[in-house]
């Protein structure tokens, strides 16, 4: 019996949540659809999350590639390379490329991930202000680095402390720059916060807490920051690191329905049931994603729609954080803050440097932060997925599971 012909598949984005929803989708039925990717970096898909051992001399960047051209060729997928998609046509059903290239689609799937969050202060136009999201921003920063000076780095959250290490790493005195009065204040609690800025001091950089940037200073390049309190910091270079904002202008401009993000269902389906989103682009129940555990599930579940297989839905689950700075272990998940009615363990070790806080509700494990042994983080975080009842173990999870095996 023949086949039924081919279905079109626009992918919108050559990033790490489009081609790993495009894997999974292979997986299922690998000849249902002809597959075309517009990608806006002129490259092939990479791991983005491997930016910050590219910039610290651990990685090169051949290393991080995920799928070389000759993968694409071998599933007879169409990718168009540094040909950004600028207009889609829902009624027509066909997107338009930068170039002028117009595909029609059966089905389309946007992955136009996030930008950099650029601190609209003046002076934030300035060349030598960049954010840290590609391998162009590394090659700039890289760049600034042979030139050696001063980085500025606003940020102290988890890509701006990998942005400064890498910097540091490289030679640059760095200063980095931080809002609130605590260091990865989404991931971490104070205590952990301290001890990782205790960390990062001794390495050599210098931060600054509680700093509000007030502009960026310079005729034709950036010389300086200046903060709220009338600081000013010497820059050669200075790294946007506070946030990202979802890709939307597409989706809006094609009218789709958008929040902070395209909204989509338990499908990764859009108010239009033709067009598919996934990764840092989507809103789904008013949350938005930014780590790899969520995204990856996010394309099983589009994948298996994608194919017909229509059985599975997309559930937020509990997630987990790890620092990629050599030398230091740093390992968060849950809800470390807590609610009313939570209750903490704590073990604390100031000469070994380790410091463990178990959050609990109910005699489950809700939350956890690791800090200088965070070898049981993944038992935990088991802990927190499948609300096991630790009752029976309270007296010893804080020792891991060698000493709960008995109990």
């Amino acid at each position: 019996m023949d086949r039924p012909v081919k279905q079109k598949l626009v992918v919108v984005g050559n990033g790490m949540a489009g081609m790993r929803t495009v894997e999974e989708l292979l997986k299922l039925d690998a000849g249902m659809y002809d597959i075309t990717v517009f990608g806006a970096e002129p490259r092939v898909n990479y791991n983005r999350i491997l930016l910050s051992p590219v910039l610290a001399g651990e990685k090169q960047p051949e290393d991080i590639v995920l799928h070389p051209r000759a993968w694409y060729e071998e599933h007879g997928i169409d990718l168009h390379a540094g040909d950004p998609v600028v207009a889609i046509d829902r009624h027509r059903r066909v997107v338009r490329a930068r170039s002028g290239l117009e595909v029609g689609y059966d089905r389309l799937l946007l992955a136009t991930g996030s930008s950099p969050f650029i601190v609209p202060v003046p002076g934030s136009k300035l060349p030598g202000v960049i954010g840290f999201r590609d391998l162009d921003d590394v090659d700039t920063m890289l760049a600034a680095a042979g030139r050696g000076g001063h980085a500025v780095v606003i940020g102290g959250g988890l890509l701006g402390l990998e942005a400064a290490n890498g910097l540091l790493r490289r030679g640059m005195a760095v200063t980095v720059v931080h809002l609130t009065d605590s260091l990865m204040n989404q991931q971490l609690d104070p205590q952990a916060a301290l001890l990782l800025k205790a960390a990062l001091e001794r390495r050599g950089l210098r931060i600054l807490l509680g700093a509000q940037t007030e502009s960026i200073l310079g005729e034709h390049k950036v010389e300086a920051v200046r903060f709220a309190d009338g600081l000013e910091v010497p820059a050669d270079l200075v790294v946007m690191a506070a946030g990202v904002r979802p890709n939307i202008a597409l989706a809006r401009q094609a009218g789709l329905y958008c929040e902070r993000a395209i909204v989509v269902d338990d499908t990764l389906q859009t108010y239009d049931p033709r067009v598919y989103a996934v990764g840092e682009c989507v809103q789904h129940r008013k949350a938005t994603f930014g780590l790899v555990a969520p995204i990856w599930e996010q394309a099983r579940v589009c994948a298996a729609h994608l194919a017909g297989c229509g059985h599975r839905r997309y559930v937020q689950q509990a997630t987990a954080t790890k620092l990629k700075v050599t030398g230091i272990d740093l390992y968060s998940a849950g809800d470390f803050n807590g609610l009313e009615d939570s209750e903490d363990l704590v073990l604390r070790d100031r000469h070994a440097g380790v410091y463990k806080r178990l959050v609990l509700t109910g005699n489950r494990v809700t939350g956890a932060v690791l800090y200088g042994d965070v070898a049981d983080g993944p038992w935990y975080f088991d802990l927190i997925q499948s609300g096991a009842d630790i009752s029976a173990i309270r007296d010893r999870l804080l020792f891991g599971p060698a000493l709960c095996g008995a109990a």
